[in-house]
């Protein structure tokens, strides 16, 4: 719906259990021979395709898949990615509510590898200055029970209007720990997502500053293959991961599926090590589908894993 159809009456009827803060887009993914991808002027590749894709779109199929209410709101273009990405959603029972992105759809070109990894070249056709109509995510933000935040630039300001009580996420992906995009949502979320691709030997030092100069009752750190690392009020503890049920097609969107699983069994009042249980099995399952977002895992495959 957009910002003049937004109608009170869908949220009263459908209170979402996950309302989701921007990032949606397109990807555009190209299978590649290798990465990094030697240069030539010519590469002959299999069909390249446009899927949906982002983390906020990843979190909020992820969700929905899982049998919770989800709601996106988000800035998505007037042009032919805007309308993947909207009947998308509507086809697998997501809401969304969106106004009109001034400079288009965001864009990522993934290069995936035979091994699954990919390189993301992500155009995010941000306006500076450009935020979200507050009264096209407020009726949803006051009948949410969590919300999620993704990392886009006005998505930030919508913690002020987060009512007391609702808790709050956020995924920082490969955030270093330094740059300042970033830290309004380390500081400001009450779970707080990222991956230890570029923290190296800070890990835990990043993870407990986030704990103590923020709200985050949790931080949780993925780091692929090797689990994650998970810091709460018991300190810090590492997880392993779990084993692909499959071989690996495209590590594309496992992040976020991680993050659909871990907030469904959070959602559900199961305990930390449940709840990072199943984050690992949605993320692995992730992993051997083609794609982004095309076939998140369903609660019974999740539950019986």
């Amino acid at each position: 719906m957009t910002r003049d159809d937004a109608d009170d009456r869908v949220v009263a009827d459908r209170p979402p259990d996950v309302l989701v803060v921007g990032g949606a887009g397109v990807d555009t993914t190209v299978y590649v021979p290798e990465l990094p991808l030697p240069y030539a002027d010519t590469y002959t590749v299999p069909p390249v395709v446009d899927r949906i894709g982002n983390t906020g779109a990843g979190v909020a199929l992820g969700c929905r898949a899982l049998g919770l209410r989800v709601t996106l709101v988000d800035l998505i273009g007037d042009d032919p990615q805007g309308a993947l990405i909207r009947a998308h959603l509507a086809a697998r029972g997501v809401d969304v509510a969106f106004a009109v992105a001034a400079a288009g759809t965001r864009r990522s070109v993934l290069l995936v590898g035979p091994d699954g990894r990919r390189t993301s070249l992500f155009d995010p056709r941000a306006v500076a200055g450009e935020r979200l109509p507050r009264d096209l995510y407020l009726p949803a933000l006051r009948a949410a029970r969590h919300v999620h935040l993704s990392i886009m630039d006005f998505s930030r300001h919508v913690y002020t209007d987060v009512p007391a009580g609702t808790t709050t996420s956020t995924d920082l992906h490969d955030w270093d720990g330094e740059a300042e995009h970033h830290r309004d949502f380390a500081l400001s979320s009450d779970i707080v997502f990222l991956s230890a691709a570029r923290l190296g030997d800070r890990r835990e030092t990043v993870m407990r500053s986030i704990a103590e100069r923020g709200r985050a009752s949790l931080v949780v750190c993925t780091d692929g293959a090797a689990g994650c690392h998970v810091l709460a009020a018991g300190g810090l503890r590492h997880f392993p991961a779990r084993p692909l049920p499959a071989p690996v097609a495209d590590t594309n969107g496992a992040g976020d599926a991680f993050v659909s699983g871990f907030l469904y069994g959070r959602l559900d009042g199961r305990p930390l090590d449940e709840c990072v249980r199943l984050g690992a099995v949605a993320g692995a399952h992730a992993c051997t589908v083609p794609g982004t977002h095309e076939d998140p895992i369903g609660l019974d495959a999740l539950l019986s894993a």
